[in-house]
């Protein structure tokens, strides 16, 4: 895979596949420790209140990533690839940091769960915009085979993350091991990667994509052809796609 690339593509993988473990680690981590985490941050007077709280909590991620997606997507249209990478790392960053020093149920009562549900949604905002992101960067950065191979070690590296975060949660569960330091230790690796990402450039095909659009913006609009969207395709790639959060629910719930 290495001969071929330049110097500045093989960093960009690197970066990119590092960055993606971190963030679906963070992501992941909650799911793990759920099983703590929803006693200490939701209200147990109401045992059913509290098991719909954790069911919210749990599916705040899928219900917030078709949405971070699109809007992260629309951000990088507009300002560029590497932007989109930047949002994704820093939201992801904060809400780990967020949720390692955020008081318990205990302490602060119902806005406990509040933030933390806040927290589970911008994670999953910022998931699918980041492994979505990260693709996209490196298929207008390299050419055929290089595309197929480094995006699909991005998804390899997302599920590595989730991985490693079952292990991180084992060890708070079965030891004396704080979970808090956890979640402080996703927070300062994605601030890590955060910083090493900005030796990033933007894209090669953004920056020609931007000097069509100032040429087309300048031409009468009655005589751009705008592209059709086959709706077919893109229901049929719905449903396709779909298996994959309904195959997850079903293995976690």
């Amino acid at each position: 895979m290495a001969k071929g690339l330049t110097r500045q593509q093989k960093e960009a993988i690197a970066l990119l596949s590092f960055g993606t473990l971190l963030e679906y680690f963070d992501l992941m981590l909650y799911v793990h420790l759920s099983v703590l985490l929803n006693d200490l941050f939701f209200p147990k007077t109401d045992p059913m209140m509290a098991k719909l709280l954790a069911a919210t909590a749990f599916c705040m991620t899928f219900v917030f990533r078709p949405v971070g997606g699109y809007v992260i997507g629309k951000i990088g249209d507009a300002i560029g690839r590497k932007s989109t990478i930047y949002i994704t790392t820093f939201i992801m960053a904060g809400t780990c940091l967020t949720m390692a020093t955020l008081p318990t149920y205990a302490e602060i009562g119902i806005w406990a769960t509040v933030a933390l549900l806040l927290c589970r949604m911008l994670q999953g905002f910022s998931s699918l915009g980041e492994i979505i992101g990260a693709g996209i960067y490196l298929f207008e950065t390299l050419k055929s085979p290089y595309t197929y191979i480094a995006c699909g070690t991005i998804n390899i590296m997302a599920r590595i993350g989730g991985f490693i975060a079952l292990g991180m949660a084992s060890l708070v569960i079965n030891s004396s091991f704080g979970w808090r330091y956890a979640f402080f230790y996703g927070a300062v690796i994605a601030i890590i990667g955060f910083i090493a990402r900005t030796r990033l450039r933007e894209t090669p095909e953004f920056a020609n994509y931007q000097c069509r659009m100032k040429v087309i913006n300048k031409i009468d609009q009655r005589y751009v052809v705008k592209e059709k969207i086959n709706k077919k395709a893109l229901l049929g790639l719905f449903f396709n796609m779909l298996k994959i959060p309904v195959g997850f629910y079903i293995a976690y719930i």
